[in-house]
């Protein structure tokens, strides 16, 4: 807590919002007649201030002021240096987040229905060249690259100008659709069970997705080195290295890759 006696000092904010004031009287020493006293005001203020940077005792940029979900002050490069460009890499991120926590999901998820047998499935690095029989392989990327480029134009358009798609027309998916603020769509279909309606006071909610989707583009590194290393699937390396815990472990993957 910053501490200040006097007036005309400068306090340094700390992390919360208290405020306090103590007078402390004191007498000035014994003189003849009446007895003076002499005031003194003791003020700590603490404020609001960002949350801790991601290095202790760092000095984040100033345009990293902590107001952005998930801010901890990393951009060892300056990227954020530019207003409009922050604006657009938080929206990256954000997206790039969603879709690596639902790529984890589903590689976990079908992996382990792979490997105990339940469903008779290709691993998840060779799923993409498998052959369907409702259709053939340049059908479905002509409808993925049409489904995708409509809702990523979309996307694109709310960021540059928020709220502007929700008052198109498009067989009446718009009311549906209608977006919170950018890289915040909301309505029944994303957000079914009514979180963070506020969204302007939702940021823990913020933080969570931003923390946990930071999480996963991990993850979703971690497992495409695991794929190209061992070439087998995340759940098989778990259970071989349950089988072993200190034989099977990361270092002697590596060094047998090698060899």
């Amino acid at each position: 807590m910053a501490l200040a006696v006097g007036r005309g000092f400068l306090v340094r904010p700390c992390s919360s919002s208290v405020f306090i004031s103590k007078n402390i009287y004191k007498p000035w020493p014994a003189r003849p007649g009446p007895v003076i006293t002499r005031r003194f005001t003791r003020t700590a203020v603490r404020a609001q201030l960002r949350r801790p940077t991601w290095l202790p005792g760092l000095d984040p940029p100033p345009y990293l002021d902590g107001s952005l979900p998930g801010d901890f002050g990393f951009d060892p490069l300056g990227l954020g240096e530019d207003p409009g460009s922050l604006k657009w890499y938080v929206q990256a991120e954000l997206v790039h987040a969603r879709f690596a926590m639902l790529g984890v999901a589903g590689i976990l998820l079908t992996d382990l229905l792979r490997v105990t047998g339940i469903i008779n499935i290709p691993i998840w690095y060779e799923a993409g060249a498998v052959k369907y029989k409702f259709a053939n392989t340049e059908t479905l990327f002509i409808v993925q690259l049409i489904l995708m480029g409509f809702v990523e134009t979309k996307r694109y358009m709310d960021f540059v100008s928020p709220g502007s798609q929700a008052q198109a027309d498009f067989f009446g998916v718009e009311a549906s659709l209608e977006g919170l603020e950018p890289g915040y769509p909301g309505g029944p279909l994303l957000n079914p069970l009514g979180l963070a309606k506020d969204i302007k006071n939702a940021h823990e909610w913020k933080l969570k997705e931003i923390k946990n989707g930071r999480l996963a583009m991990v993850a979703m590194l971690g497992i495409f080195v695991q794929a190209y290393v061992t070439h087998v699937g995340p759940i098989d390396n778990l259970v071989e290295h349950l089988s072993n815990p200190w034989h099977k472990t990361i270092v002697q993957t590596l060094a047998n890759s090698g060899s």
